[in-house]
């Protein structure tokens, strides 16, 4: 099968998950939201955006491979409304009433990180039935980081706003009283702490949902809801309106006004990365089909060869790059790595990392040439960088080498997978094979003979389980990252993604960590 093909293959699964995230709770609820007169989640958010703008979907895989529906009753993403980049979070009211299970929050709580970082003002879409309850011992304690978020932008000047559709009941109606702006739908939005029964076992009153949390209501009496809107669209039109007064201002320099498309078609990049990714391939052959005309300044080509560093720029914003040529890190990738970053920061410039590493070199004569303190200079650098990141994970992403790339835990402000990416802390193979090996290791210890048998078998196994944990799928459905995209939109997201950036300082440091020479 060529490159191309395995790809195609790929991309055709993906297609298939995206579409279960897409299909909501399924057609018998999506008919019964309709048949209430109400729109559906990314209906909203399409009359919200401005007419043609684009809608970077985030962790729309959120949940895959788990008991709950693919996307997790939440959509969230980057969009325009009215010139403005906004963070929009929407709840899915036909997958469950759009309650939160414990990956809507996890799936919130990532929303909320970007727009914080990258202060983007934050818009959502409110109609929820509150917690998934069988689940709510994962969702309770930690979910209460949802309101402090929203109090914690708002103390920093970023802007919340609130269009409530339906239900936003118990700790939900903080998400409305929390907000900076809210926008209440007549005959549908419902924000209380608590509903007619409960308000019934609790103090024995007897009270309908209007009059404990309607829109009416709180428009003219608990003064919650700052705008009343008469339906669905209406309240989009209010929330635009407001984006339209907000005098919102990027921080961040600008884009050149001008700057050229890449000089080599983007559809190539579905024939660069092997299907096994144990055949190496020239992360320069990306590079050129994503950067402003094909443009690629190499910082030290010649050394540390097994890592590609340089500066370009995308959709006119300048960016350095450090892309993984032939898998392996080693001491001189490690440094060079540490210094360009260096560079990075002393310029204001992100910087964007492709990943395709198997992790740091082993062995006798690299451990005793300093490896380890090598590679912790890289770390430390990635790790104390304060211009924004970027990572794109194109194929291998294995053990330290994931760390010093800037993997998940090395806070990347977006982090995007292709679907023949792969992480885990070592490749199937090798990892079944350490094991195996300290099991020969053990039997031998003891003077017991080995089972060879039980030793394939052992194999197979964890060979089976490491490659199905490490596929992106798996992977983007725990939210290790913000979504898996087709190669050929790979400039289209990193521009995206820099535009969003731009809307926060761009200001690296010059204060590291002690590097250990």
């Amino acid at each position: 099968m060529s490159n191309r093909e395995a790809m195609l293959e790929k991309l055709a699964a993906l297609d298939a998950e995206h579409a279960k995230a897409l299909a909501g709770g399924g057609p018998k609820y999506v008919e019964r939201h309709h048949k209430r007169g109400k729109l559906l989640v990314r209906e909203r958010i399409e009359l919200l955006l401005d007419p043609d703008s684009y809608f970077l979907e985030l962790s729309p895989l959120a949940g895959w491979g788990s008991d709950f529906t693919v996307g997790a009753s939440l959509v969230t993403g980057i969009g325009v409304v009215e010139g403005v980049e906004c963070l929009i979070t929407a709840n899915d009211p036909t997958v469950k009433g759009g309650a939160s299970n414990p990956w809507t929050l996890k799936k919130a709580l990532r929303a909320d990180e970007i727009a914080r970082a990258n202060r983007l003002p934050v818009i959502s879409l409110v109609e929820s039935g509150g917690a998934d309850l069988p689940t709510q011992k994962e969702i309770f304690i930690p979910g209460g980081a949802m309101f402090r978020n929203l109090t914690r932008l708002s103390a920093e000047g970023i802007l919340t706003i609130a269009l409530v559709f339906g239900n936003s009941t118990a700790g939900g109606a903080y998400i409305p009283g929390m907000s900076d702006y809210v926008v209440m739908v007549d005959g549908g939005a419902k924000v209380f702490l608590a509903g007619p029964p409960l308000v019934k076992m609790a103090t024995g009153e007897d009270a309908d949902d209007e009059s404990l949390g309607g829109a009416s209501m709180h428009a003219r009496k608990s003064g919650l809801a700052d705008y009343f809107a008469v339906d669905e669209p209406d309240a989009i039109r209010l929330g635009r309106q407001i984006v339209s007064r907000l005098n919102w201002r990027k921080q961040g320099p600008a884009p050149k006004p001008a700057y050229d498309e890449p000089l080599l078609a983007a559809d190539d990049l579905l024939d660069i990365v092997p299907g096994d990714l144990k055949i190496p391939f020239d992360p320069r052959d990306v590079v050129a089909r994503v950067v402003d005309g094909s443009v690629f300044d190499e910082f030290k080509p010649l050394y540390g060869s097994s890592l590609a560093t340089g500066w370009a720029s995308v959709h006119g914003y300048p960016v350095g790059i450090l892309a993984n040529a032939r898998g392996v890190l080693f001491s001189e990738e490690s440094q060079k790595a540490t210094q360009f970053i260096q560079l990075a920061n002393r310029a204001n410039t992100p910087l964007i990392f492709l990943h395709n590493t198997t992790g740091y070199m082993v062995g006798q004569e690299y451990e005793q040439g300093g490896i380890i303190k090598h590679g912790a200079q890289m770390i430390n650098a990635v790790s104390n960088s304060r211009v924004p990141h970027l990572s794109i994970l194109m194929g291998a992403s294995y053990g330290a080498g994931h760390y010093g790339m800037c993997g998940r835990a090395f806070d990347p402000r977006f982090l995007f997978a292709w679907p023949s990416a792969k992480s885990a802390v070592m490749g199937p193979q090798q990892l079944a094979g350490v094991l195996s090996i300290v099991a020969r290791a053990a039997a031998e210890a003891k003077g017991q003979p080995y089972d060879e048998q039980a030793d394939q078998q052992m194999r197979a196994y964890v060979e089976g389980q490491i490659e199905a944990e490490s596929l992106p799928m798996f992977l983007s459905g725990r939210l290790y990252d913000d979504g898996v995209i087709d190669p050929r939109d790979t400039r289209t997201v990193l521009g995206i993604c820099l535009s969003a950036i731009h809307s926060a300082p761009v200001e690296g440091t010059s204060s590291f960590g002690v590097f250990r020479m």
